[in-house]
């Protein structure tokens, strides 16, 4: 078996210390960026791989983040760990992804995993009925914790989402602005911090204009296109006959505007219809959907940021931070027209 390349091995080779090679491959501003080039290329040459577990016996930092969030085939969260990788990267850090489907056990043996392995810390979306005891288990063994998109109670460590009532009540507002009085809310449910926020931007907005909130234009449970598809047939049959759709993401309203079109009707003409999220599609999909920007990007650049500044022992930023949404305006919305 070849013998183990070793820092000392590469510091021979080039002349120099192995704290040198050491900080090199750390990219330590104290070593020149030539030299820390050519100590890297070397190491490359020679088949060195770092030893992550010896160095968190040095350190007592395993350089490992670990990252949970329901589906990553969400591009909502894909948006949000696109930044989150980002910002992790600037600071050297590795981090592991775990989906958990909503599924509180599996994230709980994803947080056991990560405790074995040493994790710095973790940034989750809590799983449905996640208990703060979870969240406390990692904090109590030396793992901090930043929540992302979701709030769990009894737990004060940083969380980062949109301010999902007020830009649900963005869409709402814009629909009433455009005339329409009978405004179906169609997505999420009250199980989550998400569905219980949106929800009730929507009941406020209606109220503040006066309109008749009617339990009867809920259509609770879709979250991905195929249930907004397949929640256009609930939607149609509504003896309200609302003429606007408040869908609770983008997806949703993307499926029911195809449902939508599949029944003959002509989404932003004949029926209007709002998102959530403002993801990539949105802006591309025909009509390009109106919709509320809800801060991925900025979520996961604020908690990536907020953990690291934990592990670094700066002051707590403990309780919610909200992202403020902002409206987006496109062809899925129309004044409201009369029917016959």
């Amino acid at each position: 078996m070849a013998q183990k390349v070793k820092l000392s091995t590469i510091a021979d080779q080039l002349g120099v210390s192995t704290a040198t090679v050491s900080l090199a491959l750390r990219d330590s501003p104290l070593v020149a960026e030539d030299t820390r080039q050519k100590i890297k290329d070397t190491a490359l040459d020679m088949g060195y791989i770092y030893n992550r577990r010896a160095a968190s016996l040095r350190t007592s930092r395993s350089g490992i983040i670990g990252v949970v969030v329901h589906d990553i085939m969400n591009p909502f969260y894909a948006e949000i760990l696109k930044a989150i990788e980002s910002e992790l990267d600037r600071s050297g850090q590795t981090f592991i992804l775990s989906n958990h489907y909503d599924s509180v056990p599996k994230q709980r043996d994803f947080l056991e995993t990560l405790l074995q392995l040493g994790a710095d810390g973790v940034i989750m979306s809590p799983a449905i009925d996640t208990p703060s005891r979870d969240i406390k288990l990692a904090e109590d063994n030396g793992m901090p914790a930043v929540l992302i998109a979701r709030s769990v109670t009894d737990i004060d460590v940083p969380t980062y989402r949109g301010d999902d009532a007020y830009g649900i009540a963005l869409a709402t507002n814009h629909l009433i602005g455009l005339g329409h009085k009978s405004i179906a809310f169609v997505g999420g449910a009250d199980n989550t911090s998400t569905g219980r926020d949106r929800y009730r931007g929507y009941v406020e907005a209606l109220k503040k204009a006066g309109l008749e909130v009617d339990p009867m234009l809920r259509v609770s449970g879709p979250r991905t296109k195929q249930e907004g598809f397949e929640a256009a047939v609930n939607f149609l049959s509504m003896s309200q006959k609302p003429t606007a759709a408040v869908c609770w993401n983008d997806l949703v309203a993307i499926g029911l505007i195809n449902g939508i079109y599949r029944a003959g009707l002509t989404p932003g003409k004949d029926i209007s219809v709002t998102g959530y999220d403002d993801l990539i599609e949105a802006s591309i999909s025909m009509p390009a959907l109106t919709t509320v920007w809800n801060g991925q990007s900025m979520v996961g650049r604020r908690a990536a940021r907020a953990l690291l500044d934990r592990l670094s022992g700066s002051d707590e930023v403990n309780g919610l931070h909200l992202i403020k949404p902002e409206m987006r305006i496109r062809q899925s919305t129309a004044p409201m027209v009369p029917r016959a």
